[in-house]
């Protein structure tokens, strides 16, 4: 019989921790958090002291029982739930219902999980870190009295279901802005002038820079007019080569933040999506663990990159490199990071797959040489008139051997390589096009799951723990949408937003918000008392609530009208929000109960009976497109079903 008992939050985790320690341990889980605020009512004794009320989650007495059975007899009973503040709260959870001790050393952790760093965490054992518990929990109760103290205020002026919370409402402010810049935007007309020039049957492209060497913005059309008259035909010279070589770095290895950009820019992945497969591939001993604000690998990781890199790349692709930590950063776990490179992944589900060969390839790269690009500008005159040719070409690929950063926005023109034949100066060069072209300013781009968790975090708002549940939160709410990846917000948003900027502008402000991030983190440092930090936020936060709440009017939420007609009673119907998404219902309710879905196609025939395209939504949101004529039955008059939307042309 085992004498030890480890306790661990996933039945998968102690699956892979149990291989790793032997028959004298047993490893359960508690499968998350045992206790937490109750449900039902605001569970924060304001009044003294701001003493939480916890109580047993539904659906964990069971398990409860089973970790007092389990823990009687043992001689040592060790908590390894996930090393952060969220963590470290379960783990006095689970303290305080075992009744250990309070001095007791029953707390381990490990940042990965190989059988080294578990091994390693049993024989340093601790005591629970009250100063991480009062960080988390001042962070629960903060959460909750925003939460729970607007979000009837929301019910009352708006319409029941909605919530408020600190972090969600600044995101959701956030995307607003971005729209407003974009409705506000007007585009400014502007050009670019390029040559196509040859010389010895080799052609290359330069752009218009200036004249007399002063450089001149092309704003119009008669502009570049003239220029092309001026300049059309004439003797094209080159009056300058300069040679010059470029150091590309690579990026450094993941933290929680950029992992999840990334993988939404190469994978397509949804932050969550992202989260829920580095939970699993970390838990399964592939990954160090995935919430992490830091830059830093261990030197252990150092030699473990080293040998693989030279062993398969050469030594001139392996540089020993050190990235600095965001000050702002927590620091507490190293970057994410394979566990160990020999790790067999057969047994990988595709996407776990992908996420994981993404994790090692940055990693790898982050210790791989610079890649070296040998540079040429060459300066170009035709009368007064000055021209520029870039061109590069990679000498040595380094890192980009095995891996490049992806980027949010491409700018084709710039990603094109631009090859140059020998130049020298006193060349003459024969035009063969001029090339003008209109463009106008774009306004900002909307921001994608990505780019919003890009701004979050350099703002400082929220943790890498919170970005994936913000996000899910303000689109469960139904104030934002998405259009492809893009997070829109609807009008149902707008309102919400409206409210809150009205009328309780800190909630909504982006720098008091990162501030009590701030100070959350202190708590954590013991820099700062949590009950001194609440009582800070909430005399203010519940007075101004006291004094706006009876004033605020009740917003009606404008409804959608479509030209679509009733069919029962002539209305024009309007399009509602629903649980499952918008749908038609006639604005004669109760009299006429005439509701339907709402039916979207695209302008293209069947390519194979020429019936209507319909385009519909699978149970994970993902659109594909089936005839109107294909019931999926055996005597459905088409089959056509695709993922792809169907084209106009073969």
């Amino acid at each position: 019989m085992a004498k030890k008992l480890v306790i661990v939050e996933s039945p998968s985790k102690a699956k892979t921790i149990g291989k790793y320690l032997g028959k004298d341990y047993e490893v359960i889980a508690s499968q998350g958090h045992i206790i937490d605020l109750p449900v039902s009512k605001l569970g924060v004794d304001i009044e003294n002291g701001f003493k939480p009320q916890y109580v047993t989650m539904k659906g964990k007495a069971k398990i409860i029982k089973e970790m007092k059975d389990k823990a009687k007899g043992k001689e040592n009973i060790y908590i390894a739930t996930d090393p952060d503040r969220e963590g470290e709260a379960i783990a006095w959870h689970i303290k305080n219902t075992l009744a250990i001790d309070d001095n007791e050393k029953c707390r381990i952790e490990f940042n990965e999980i190989t059988k080294n760093a578990v091994k390693n965490a049993v024989d340093n054992v601790r005591s629970i870190d009250y100063n991480l518990v009062d960080a988390q929990q001042a962070r629960r109760v903060l959460d909750r009295i925003v939460g729970y103290k607007l979000s009837p205020v929301l019910w009352k002026k708006v319409k029941r279901g909605l919530s408020a919370g600190r972090v969600q409402s600044v995101a959701l402010k956030i995307i607003i802005d971005r729209e407003r810049e974009i409705e506000s935007f007007v585009p400014q007309e502007y050009w670019d002038l390029s040559v196509l020039l040859e010389k010895e049957k080799s052609t290359f492209l330069a752009k218009f820079y200036g004249k007399d060497n002063k450089k001149i913005e092309l704003k119009d059309k008669k502009q570049v007019d003239k220029i092309i008259k001026d300049i059309d035909k004439k003797d094209y010279e080159v009056v300058d080569v300069k040679y010059s070589q470029r150091k590309k770095n690579p990026a450094p290895p993941f933290t929680t933040s950029s992992l999840q950009q990334e993988a939404s820019r190469k994978l397509g992945f949804g932050v969550k999506k992202t989260m829920m497969i580095a939970q699993k591939l970390y838990e399964a001993g592939y990954i160090t663990y995935m919430r992490t604000d830091s830059v830093r690998i261990s030197e252990e990781a150092r030699a473990m990159a080293k040998k693989y890199i030279v062993s398969n790349y050469s030594e001139k692709y392996y540089e020993n490199r050190y990235f600095k930590t965001n000050q702002n950063a927590q620091d507490a776990h190293e970057a994410i990071r394979p566990s160990n490179l020999d790790n067999v992944v057969e047994n990988l589900a595709k996407d776990e797959y992908k996420l994981y060969m993404l994790i090692v390839n940055r990693f790898l790269a982050s210790q791989m040489a610079v890649a070296i690009y040998d540079m040429t500008k060459v300066s170009i005159n035709v009368c007064d008139y000055n021209f520029i040719a870039n061109g590069s070409v990679i000498k040595f690929d380094g890192f980009m051997r095995l891996y490049i950063e992806g980027k949010d926005k491409k700018d084709d023109e710039d990603e094109n390589e631009n090859i140059l034949p020998k130049l020298d100066i006193k060349d003459k060069l024969k035009q063969i096009e001029l090339i003008p072209k209109q463009k106008f300013t774009e306004p900002p781009a909307r921001y994608t799951e990505a780019s919003l968790v890009k701004v979050l975090e350099e703002k400082g708002i929220g943790r890498p723990s919170t970005y994936a549940p913000t996000i899910s939160t303000i689109e469960d709410r139904l104030y934002i949408e998405k259009e492809n990846k893009a997070l829109v917000p609807t009008e149902l948003g707008k309102i919400v937003n409206e409210l809150l900027e009205n009328n309780f502008k800190n909630i909504v402000d982006e720098k008091f918000t990162a501030q009590m991030e701030t100070k959350l983190d202190m708590v954590a440092e013991n820099k700062e008392n949590y009950l001194d930090m609440l009582k800070e936020f909430y005399d203010p936060f519940i007075k101004n609530l006291e004094q706006v709440q009876d004033k605020i009017e009740r917003v009606k939420i404008p409804e959608e009208v479509t030209d679509i007609v009733c069919e029962l009673c002539g209305r024009n119907m309007v399009i509602k929000q629903g649980r499952f998404g918008k749908f038609l219902a006639c604005p004669g309710y109760p009299e006429c109960k005439n509701a339907k879905p709402i039916v979207e196609t695209v302008d293209i025939p069947c390519p194979k009976c020429g019936g209507k395209i319909l385009v519909k939504k699978s149970k994970k949101k993902r659109k594909f497109y089936v005839c109107e004529n294909n019931t999926n039955s055996p005597d459905s008059k088409c089959d056509y079903i695709s993922w792809n939307k169907p084209k106009k042309t073969k």
